[in-house]
């Protein structure tokens, strides 16, 4: 069974071999070696080749007769077909050199045409090309020749019009690559060009600014801004416009706070803000040119912002470096320096009023330096003058001195020459300082747009603060310092009445400057009358106190012996010089004015004052000596003595050392020393008791603890002697009786004393 299977199969595959395509027998074969049979299927296959073989060697041998047949009759054929190639051979070799010339015609008038089609294409294309090189030639040499606005205009016109007519060539193309990067360069190339520009002008704005201030040439004589239009054109043709403006604006606003920023040691000269204002000059007619001449690159808005900018920061600028200024020459400098920027700028357009308030602020800055400096010059007039009568010798020399002075004096007219005035060098160079002063002041309020009016009230305000502080205070540090003599007292005392009679005149002077009326209604007064009173005032002050000082160095020479038997028949030696002081020092109070002075009554009055004030002063102080807590006790002998100095004092008094007293006046003086002394020396109590308190008493100026203290002081004498004369038992009885009188009359005071008290 499994035989007959397996030889159906192989008969299969044999005939799948014979009718199958050899590229696809693999598979029939691989299944024969895949079975068990391959052998028995060998010798199948070789039998069935067998039989083919003779199937074809029977084929063959029946179509031989006709193949041989068909070999003869070919054999004949290939004679005759050789004659045939012969003879066409021949005949086209023939037909070759018949037609040989006609084909050189033939080629060379198809190249005839080709060339002429070639021509005509050529000058075709030409025509569409030749513009395109032409302007692509034009755009090269505008790029050279630096012409890139025009080049700009160039480069559209190639672009849009003549690249398309040309067609798409290789160089088309190029040229067509090249058109951005034409374009970025020209405007880099622009850009470059308004950088330099930019750079330029910040570096010309000193340069520019100093050109505008003085108004000679505008700043198009001056700057070229070709770089600004042809960049502007360029951005605005490139569609970036928008661009340009921002960087621009940007850029400027930079170089305005550069502009802004002052140098720190800008204070110290002129030359300094001169810089700095040319530079923010020359910024602005920049922007404003640049606002008249191109169409919105910068707008009116822009420049006012900027200017506000400038105008905050200029101020305050000026506001801090001038504080430290102390030279009012730079500030007068400078003032004249800000009138003329604002002027500037306000011919621009731009509104200055800001500067001229701030103008208005320094002023009084001015005045302070105006005052510190004048305090010097005041300080060394004061210090220099030898506060003596000034001689003149002549007619010329007198006349040159009523040129800086106003002095009217009758009297002196008529003395001959040489003679002398009044006062002393210090009144007339303290009265050509006040004018100085005043014509410092006026040179400030020119071209500050201000009233007559209101320079007026400047110059009488700040002349009121040279009067009023800086000049009193000189003359009270004239009066005050150490080592000022009666006599530079005295002498100032008269200086300083005919300054005040001057103040009328700088009155005029200040209105014949101004055109303004002295009384004007709410004018201000000068207060020249008030300084000079006070100056007066304190320098009789100081005259009373330094006669005062003087009579307490000579009672520091008194030497009293408190406890002498007996007083002596003179004066002390301390007291006797003191009033040959006295009487030599108000001799020279006869120079001193009097009815000049507005608060004086009579002539001599501060002479009358200044002696009343020295004897008021010596009897206080001489009974201050004798009440002096150290003098534990008095006798009798040194009463008598310290009465015979007193005596003394009241001849000095009653002999009228100043012309003026009435009667007995100065005498008022030593009245409590005297009722003291009459008192104590008349040994008068039962009066002094009985009358005191009454208007009529006789001893009406004695005090009672006055005379409590010496009489205890007299007390404590008398018991020391009483102890003495104990010990040599010489004790008298009058004594033992005048000592219970002095308890009696101690405890009397006492009560009197207690009484009035409750």
């Amino acid at each position: 069974m499994a035989s007959a299977e397996t030889a159906a199969e192989h008969e299969r595959i044999l005939r799948e071999i014979e009718s199958t395509d050899t590229n696809c027998i693999g598979p029939t074969l691989r299944s024969v070696y895949d079975g068990q049979e391959h052998g028995l299927f060998m010798d199948k296959l070789e039998g069935r080749i067998r039989n083919h073989d003779r199937e074809i060697e029977k084929m063959c041998n029946h179509h031989f007769q006709g193949f041989v047949d068909s070999i003869t009759e070919l054999l004949k054929v290939r004679g005759e077909a050789q004659k045939l190639k012969c003879q066409v051979t021949e005949t086209n070799q023939k037909l070759q050199n018949d037609g040989k010339e006609l084909l050189t015609s033939m080629d060379e008038l198809r190249q005839c045409r080709l060339q002429q089609r070639n021509i005509a294409t050529t000058i075709d294309k030409l025509t569409h090309c030749l513009p395109v090189l032409e302007m692509y030639s034009k755009l090269q040499e505008q790029m050279r020749a630096k012409r890139y606005y025009p080049a700009l205009r160039t480069l559209e016109q190639l672009e849009e019009s003549c690249l398309p007519q040309a067609g798409s060539y290789r160089f088309c193309g190029i040229m067509s690559e090249n058109i951005p990067r034409l374009r970025t360069h020209i405007r880099d190339v622009s850009m470059s060009d308004l950088k330099d520009f930019l750079e330029s002008i910040r570096k010309h704005s000193d340069k520019i600014g100093e050109t505008a201030m003085k108004q000679i040439p505008g700043a198009q004589d001056l700057v070229d801004f070709s770089p600004v239009y042809r960049c502007l054109h360029i951005y605005t043709v490139l569609g970036a416009r928008d661009t340009f403006e921002n960087y621009y604006r940007k850029q400027r606003r930079k170089q305005a706070r550069l502009v802004l920023q002052p140098h720190s040691n800008m204070h110290e000269t002129l030359e300094g803000y001169r810089r700095y204002f040319n530079q923010i000059v020359g910024f602005f007619v920049v922007e404003d040119h640049i606002l008249h001449t191109t169409q919105g690159l910068v707008n009116r808005a822009y420049v006012e912002e900027l200017w506000e900018l400038a105008l905050s920061k200029t101020i305050a600028a000026l506001r801090t470096h001038s504080s430290y200024c102390t030279d009012p020459d730079l500030i007068l400098d400078l003032k004249n320096l800000i009138v003329l920027f604002a002027d500037t700028l306000q011919g621009y357009g731009f509104p200055v009023n800001q500067l001229f308030d701030m103008l208005l602020e320094m002023r009084d800055q001015y005045g302070e330096v105006l005052l510190k400096k004048w305090n010097q010059s005041f300080r060394q007039i004061l210090d220099q003058d030898n506060y003596s009568p000034i001689p003149v010798v002549s007619p010329e020399e007198y006349q040159r001195m009523a040129g800086q002075f106003p002095f009217q004096d009758p009297e002196l007219d008529k003395m001959p020459f040489p003679k002398k005035l009044p006062f002393s060098e210090f009144v007339p160079k303290v009265y050509s300082q006040l004018k100085e002063f005043i014509y410092a002041c006026l040179k400030y309020s020119e071209d500050l747009h201000l009233s007559s009016t209101e320079i007026d009230d400047m110059i009488r305000k700040s002349t009121n603060l040279l009067l009023t502080r800086t000049l009193s205070h000189c003359l009270q540090y004239a009066i005050k310092k150490k080592n000022v003599g009666l006599a530079e007292l005295v002498q100032i005392i008269i200086n300083t009445t005919h300054l005040e009679q001057s103040c009328h005149y700088l009155e005029e002077f200040i209105s014949n400057i101004t055109n303004v009326p002295p009384d004007t209604i709410n004018a201000t007064k000068l207060y020249g009358t008030s300084t000079f009173k006070d100056a007066r005032h304190a320098a009789e002050e100081e005259i009373y106190t330094n006669l005062n000082q003087k009579i307490d160095q000579f009672l520091q020479l008194a030497n009293y012996d408190w406890t002498a038997a007996q007083g002596g028949g003179q004066a002390s030696d301390y007291l006797i010089d003191l009033i040959a002081f006295l009487c030599s020092t108000f001799a020279v109070f006869t120079h001193l004015p009097g009815n000049a002075i507005e608060h004086a009554t009579l002539p001599g009055k501060v002479a009358q004052t200044a002696c009343m004030s020295a004897c008021k002063h010596l009897s206080t102080s001489l009974l201050q000596l004798l009440l002096e807590a150290d003098v534990r006790q008095v006798s009798m002998g040194a009463l008598q003595q310290f009465n015979v100095d007193v005596k003394e004092c009241e001849r000095f008094a009653r002999a009228g050392p100043v012309p003026g007293f009435q009667g007995d006046t100065l005498l008022l003086a030593f009245i409590d020393l005297r009722q003291l002394l009459d008192l104590f020396t008349q040994w008068d109590w039962s009066t002094y008791l009985a009358d005191y308190g009454r208007p009529t008493c006789k001893y009406l100026r004695v005090n009672p603890h006055t005379a409590l203290a010496l009489l205890e002081k007299i007390s404590r004498s008398m018991k020391d002697t009483s102890r003495k004369n104990n010990m040599f038992a010489q004790f008298r009885k009058n004594e033992r009786d005048k000592q219970k009188l002095i308890d009696t009359v101690v405890k009397q005071l006492r009560n009197l004393i207690a009484t009035n008290q409750a």
